[in-house]
């Protein structure tokens, strides 16, 4: 087959300054857009999706793999600007759909579907970076970009529930075959909090046990649920009622991505019980990943999702799609793609659940 246009490009790792030059290029455009309205905020919007969409398509394969033991020190500098830039971000989306930069209607729309792209996929992205890493100061900093989303709870559900459990029956995130994603939704959202909360108390409890002085670290649920309250309350006194709602729409936008990522990530997989009834070790059967290059880079190679329940302690730009042959769960379209699928169950379920099936024969 002969190469695509694009796919001659496509010869080596790309650096870091790739993620940021495909994250902070459309934010800025985004900004623009939130500040003008017009054509400028739809230019954003279309960059956003349709540009990433024909950019996968038509470079038909996916950067090859960073080598093994690769460093990349300014990774986690990336992953600070776009945390700042994505508070920043939030408080200009919030202003601008609450009146203050005099949108229309129609540039509002773009606005509103613009920035809430870039929240639910490069912030949460990003975030997700963040909540890995062993620093304090950068596990933090991911923490509070989720609480400013009120979704701060999936810190402690991904990191101690969906990493434990994920592919079977008691991970909340994990999808079944022929689950569309509006019954999944409310259940994985609800279990992840409940789960989560249930494994911060009980690491909890085990900490005061083992301290011969002192009491445990309370349950970071207070700082989730009152760091949301707070960023309500200056929401609104900054906004009024108006940018209250706008941030409360954007929120649920960006949390309806997440849950999409979640579902598509690893839908219909499932890790086989051992004889002494714990699963086996996840692996790159249990979760769909995606090569195509644009989205890998504007969601800093979250598509690459098997080699991150590998690894999760290893940097975005250093993931690796590894092999993919028979056998591999390998979507076939980017990861965005693949979601907005996701949000019509019939659609969803005739092109994935086939491949499924396919993959438990073998």
């Amino acid at each position: 087959m002969p190469a695509r246009p694009l796919a001659r490009f496509i010869r080596q790792p790309p650096p870091v300054s790739a993620f940021a030059m495909v994250t902070l290029l459309p934010l800025l455009v985004l900004a623009l857009g939130a500040l003008v309205g017009g054509w400028l905020a739809w230019a954003a919007l279309a960059l956003i999706t349709l540009v990433t969409f024909a950019l996968d398509e038509l470079a038909a394969r996916a950067f090859p793999d960073a080598p093994e033991g690769a460093a990349f020190p300014t990774a986690d500098r990336l992953s600070v600007v776009l945390a700042a830039a994505h508070f920043a971000a939030l408080a200009l989306a919030i202003w601008a759909l609450s009146g203050g930069t005099g949108l229309g209607a129609t540039s509002a729309v773009a606005v509103f579907l613009g920035f809430g792209l870039f929240f639910g996929q490069v912030s949460n992205a990003n975030a997700h970076e963040l909540i890995h890493r062993s620093q304090r100061p950068l596990f933090w900093l991911g923490m509070w970009v989720y609480i400013s989303l009120g979704f701060g709870h999936h810190t402690s559900a991904h990191r101690l529930v969906h990493h434990r459990f994920a592919a079977t029956d008691d991970d909340p995130s994990s999808a079944e075959l022929g689950e569309g994603f509006w019954d999944f939704a409310p259940r994985a959202w609800w279990g992840g909090f409940v789960a989560g909360y249930e494994m911060e108390q009980g690491l909890r409890a085990r900490q005061g046990q083992g301290r011969a002085r002192g009491r445990a670290r309370r349950n970071p649920y207070l700082l989730y649920l009152g760091g949301a309250a707070a960023v309500a309350l200056a929401v609104a006194l900054g906004s009024g009622w108006r940018g209250l709602m706008a941030w409360l729409a954007l929120a649920a936008y960006a949390q309806v991505q997440l849950l999409l990522s979640d579902y598509v990530q690893h839908y219909g997989l499932r890790r086989k019980t051992l004889p002494g009834g714990d699963p086996e070790p996840i692996g790159p059967a249990h979760s769909w990943d995606a090569p195509h290059p644009a989205s890998s880079l504007w969601m800093l190679n979250a598509p690459r999702h098997s080699d991150h329940h590998a690894h999760p302690g290893r940097p975005y730009p250093a993931l690796r799609l590894g092999a993919v042959g028979p056998g591999r769960p390998i979507l076939p379209r980017s990861l965005p793609a693949m979601a907005a699928l996701a949000l019509v169950p019939p659609l969803w379920r005739r092109v994935m659940d086939r491949r499924v099936r396919a993959l438990q024969k073998l």
